[in-house]
């Protein structure tokens, strides 16, 4: 009986772990026209950020520097030219995070991408000031 019971504890065991580790965040959802996009905090984003699977985009303007892992950085007033469009994929379902210095550009940068039919848009509320209050570093001051 022994034989039975200690497998299954492992088992048991084995998948809690792997359950604790998968934290889905789930953000505050903002409707604008055309859909929602989701506000999140700085501890939701670096929660995010260990197991990246999304396009991280800093739209702040002038420039102040990056959150790590930031893979662009696009004017939030010129998000949406053409140019610009085709460095974001291509799927509209693709998850975007987006950020600037304190979450009003990107906020801004969201709602247009909603309008043209994005699907998966993520606000870094409070942008980078938040982020650094809340005790993580901003990259390339």
């Amino acid at each position: 009986m022994k034989r039975i019971f200690f497998p299954l504890f492992v088992f048991i065991v084995a998948l809690a772990a792997c359950q604790s580790q998968a934290v889905e965040v789930v953000g505050e959802k903002v409707s604008v026209e055309g859909g929602t996009y989701s506000n999140i905090n700085a501890d939701q984003l670096d929660n995010m950020l260990k197991k990246k699977d999304f396009v991280f985009v800093n739209v702040h303007i002038p420039f102040e520097g990056n959150i790590a892992d930031t893979d662009l950085s696009i004017p939030y007033d010129q998000l949406t030219e053409p140019a610009n469009l085709a460095q974001l994929p291509v799927d509209k379902n693709a998850k975007i995070i987006l950020y600037c210095r304190s979450g009003r550009m990107s906020a801004i940068a969201a709602e247009n991408l909603i309008k043209l039919g994005y699907t998966n848009i993520w606000n870094l509320k409070g942008g980078m000031a938040g982020w650094e209050q809340a005790g993580f570093e901003i990259q390339d001051k």
